[in-house]
């Protein structure tokens, strides 16, 4: 008897086994009549929630769309696998396991030879995804947490320490516990011209001195001008004299930048609005394979001008609620799928671009943003702030700390050098004067007589 005959027989009489395993299973896994039988057994399960009986099986294969030949021998093999046999489950499920392995490599090699003979859509590039998709298959076994008995794990979790990418801002730090958590999704809000960019270049440059690897997406700015404001970042120059400097000098600043750091950063330009999180999930790879390097944190500039691998654009009279959404949940899928956070920004509306107390309200096109990442703030920037050199921050939304908690501070910003900075703590009386909050008309009624 085949494997694939005993995982049949289980699947028909055991269903303990059946509702385990039914999720990792393919079709592609079984071959002739047993994937004929498969099908029908799977669709029977998932329309009725329960095994199908023999006779309920021979009717579904009599409607189904097959030749006489292969209901003659799929008739057959029912007669052989509706008689329940016992089997110990932990050995079952082992093997079913196995099997699905090495079923999924050899489909993952012979796809990969029709891909070099050129019989398939693919490119040869596509081979390492799917081949590390077969070498993933697994049965997950963790079917959840059991309040009770997983409580010592639980305890072991509240005093772990969490891997976190650390700010060089005092306050951000404060915000955050310490920085931001692996597997989120992390948003600035901010007008334009506020300093969405140089936010993110500034904490790019931060995260390199750390000596994290770090992964920079731009969609809105050239490769080379990313490039020029984390220079004048971690040069300390102005950015308009780095065209002045000579070879030699430039050359130098660069080797002692990378003497400081065993870091590296990578910056990928994609034209606006044509890349999704598919683009960004082959350039992963494809960074691993060819230059051996896995980002420890990814800046996406900026979400709104991604494009969703789920659903067509908005010419395809999808509303923006919607397309906006479905690009921010992407994103911080991919940010779970490679185990790392994932810092973007978004635009702010009209009426939040002149608001001295923007809300998560001002958000652009879609409140649906707001409603999946882990962190939003405001960037806001008045003219006394301006003339101060700071640069105001509203907490919107915090899943890391409570966001009541320092709602508002100022930060220093160096627009020329492309950095902020921190500020003396008597400079954060500012962010709670009334004066930034806005006003409302106040009526008087001292005048008046009933």
């Amino acid at each position: 008897m085949t494997i694939q005959t005993t995982v049949l027989r289980n699947l028909l009489t055991n269903e303990d086994y059946t509702r385990r395993v039914v999720p990792y299973l393919k079709k592609e896994y079984f071959e002739g009549e047993h994937r004929v039988l498969f099908d029908q057994v799977v669709n029977y399960v998932g329309k009725y929630n329960r095994l199908p009986t023999k006779e309920a099986l021979t009717i579904e294969l009599n409607d189904a769309k097959i030749s006489s030949d292969q209901f003659g021998a799929a008739v057959h093999l029912v007669n052989d696998v509706t008689n329940p046999e016992p089997a110990d489950m932990e050995w079952l499920l082992e093997k079913t396991e196995k099997w699905c392995q090495d079923r999924a490599v050899f489909l993952a090699i012979m796809k990969s030879i029709e891909i070099i003979d050129g019989k398939s859509d693919l490119t040869q590039n596509a081979i390492p995804e799917v081949l590390s998709e077969a070498l993933s298959v697994s049965f997950d076994q963790n079917i959840g947490h059991d309040y009770i008995n997983n409580a010592e794990s639980r305890y072991e979790f509240y005093h772990k320490d969490e891997a976190r990418l650390p700010f060089d801002l005092d306050y951000f730090n404060k915000i955050t516990k310490g920085g931001l958590p692996n597997k989120t999704l992390n948003i600035a809000l901010a007008g334009t011209g506020v300093g969405k960019s140089l936010f993110m270049c500034h904490m790019a440059a931060a995260a390199l001195t750390q000596a994290k690897n770090v992964l920079y997406i731009t969609m809105e700015m050239a490769e080379e001008r990313i490039a020029e404001r984390i220079d004048a970042n971690l040069m300390n120059l102005p950015i308009d004299q780095l065209e002045h400097l000579d070879r030699n000098t430039f050359n130098d600043k660069i080797s002692k930048i990378a003497k400081k750091t065993i870091g590296k950063l990578i910056i990928k330009e994609y034209p606006t609005g044509s890349a999704h999180t598919g683009h960004f999930r082959a350039l992963l790879k494809e960074l691993k394979l060819k230059k051996n390097f896995q980002p420890d944190v990814i800046f996406i500039d900026y979400l709104n001008i991604c494009s969703s691998s789920r659903m067509k654009g908005l010419s395809g009279g999808i509303n923006s609620y919607t397309y906006i959404k479905s690009i921010a949940e992407e994103i911080r899928g991919l940010a779970v799928e490679f185990d790392v956070p994932i810092v973007s920004a978004t635009q702010t509306t009209r009426s939040g671009y002149s608001n001295t107390d923007v809300g998560l309200e001002d958000t652009s096109e879609s409140f649906g943003l707001p409603a999946t990442a882990d962190f939003m703030f405001a960037l806001i920037s008045t003219e006394e702030l301006e003339g101060l050199g700071q640069i105001m921050v509203k907490q919107l939304k915090n899943r890391y700390n409570d966001p009541t908690a320092y709602k508002r501070f100022v930060v220093g910003i160096d627009r020329a050098r492309m950095k902020l900075y921190n500020v003396e703590e008597s400079a954060q009386t500012l962010a709670q004067e009334p004066t930034m909050q806005p006003q409302k008309d106040q009526l008087d009624f001292s005048g008046f007589k009933v």
